[in-house]
């Protein structure tokens, strides 16, 4: 899959997979980004009930009480973000095979959101020739917050400021660090330099 986007300066229709909102700092910089309006987000009520499953299995203390409000809250901040694939939005995958059936319903879903980007941690599950039938450009999340960091540097510096200011805790440097630990560390690399030229010092 390719790490470049086209048409500089277009707001992106971005499917973001279960496997990239699982991730804290990934959900915050891509759900930040949204609201810098540089993209616009989307998912499925499969691809949030596959969130909580996860985050249940995995995190301590997280309940599926927990998932529901966090289900709850993403869509009250963007309200449209949410699909429900239709008949014709299966149709379209008729007959297209993927290597992994389990992920059939996330290409449906972008396909629902009239999505430009599907982003993934598992792009070998999705291959370019049936990405490429459907319109659809399938991205790693490293690849596509490199590609945003790049276009957009200063609505990246809020994204970043609002993800370190809203998590208890956090720091730019521990932020940084988790965006590295979360499989983007093209992306934290970028994001040194640009903190460096705001005058935010990282050790």
């Amino acid at each position: 899959m390719t790490d470049d986007l086209e048409l500089p300066g277009v707001v992106r229709v971005v499917l973001v997979d279960a496997n990239v909102l699982y991730s804290r700092v990934l959900r915050d910089y891509l759900l930040y980004s949204a609201d810098e309006e540089i993209i616009a987000i989307a998912w499925s009520r499969e691809i949030l009930s596959e969130v909580t499953e996860h985050l249940v299995a995995n995190v301590a203390g997280f309940t599926v009480e927990s998932g529901a409000r966090l289900a709850t809250a993403m869509n009250r901040a963007f309200p449209y973000a949410e699909v429900d694939p239709a008949p014709e939005d299966h149709e379209r995958l008729s007959g297209l095979v993927l290597p992994d059936e389990d992920d059939r319903h996330v290409m449906v879903a972008a396909i629902a959101a009239e999505a430009t980007i599907l982003c993934t941690a598992n792009t070998k599950d999705f291959p370019e020739d049936v990405a490429e039938r459907l319109g659809v450009e399938v991205m790693t999340p490293d690849a596509l917050l490199s590609v945003l960091i790049a276009e957009y540097p200063v609505q990246l510096l809020a994204v970043h400021a609002t993800s370190v200011a809203r998590l208890r805790g956090a720091t730019d440097a521990s932020t940084i660090a988790a965006l590295e630990r979360a499989g983007a560390p093209i992306a934290a690399a970028r994001m040194v330099p640009l903190l460096e030229s705001a005058g935010i010092a990282l050790d």
